[in-house]
């Protein structure tokens, strides 16, 4: 059984920065691309970045320069290095994994307050 557990959310700084940890358990196969999306009160769902298997990277203009997606495939890990935090960065983040199946992890909350 497949399972995504996110961490490292928390209340960051405007200004600051917070990185995001994604562990996926179990055998995914064939996963094609990894990718954190979030959900900010009263919004939809949102896609926020993603990387292949191959390792290309993309992001939405929001955190373009901002934001950094990396993966390590030998641990089935994703990460989210989130910099320059702004008040808008504040939602649910979500990892998400592309196979056959998309899977879905639980969710950690980033709150960007002083």
């Amino acid at each position: 059984q497949v399972q995504l557990v996110e961490s490292g959310g928390g209340l960051g700084q405007p200004g600051g920065s917070l990185r995001l940890s994604c562990a996926a358990t179990g055998s995914i196969f064939p996963m094609f691309s990894m990718g954190w999306y979030r959900q900010a009160p009263g919004k939809e769902r949102e896609w926020v970045a993603s990387i292949t298997n191959t390792g290309t990277t993309r992001y939405e203009d929001s955190v373009k320069g901002r934001f950094t997606i990396s993966r390590d495939n030998a641990k089935n890990a994703l990460y989210l290095q989130m910099n320059s935090l702004k008040a808008d960065d504040t939602a649910v983040y979500y990892c998400n994994v592309q196979s056959r199946t998309s899977y879905w992890g639980q969710g950690t909350q980033v709150t960007v307050s002083s």
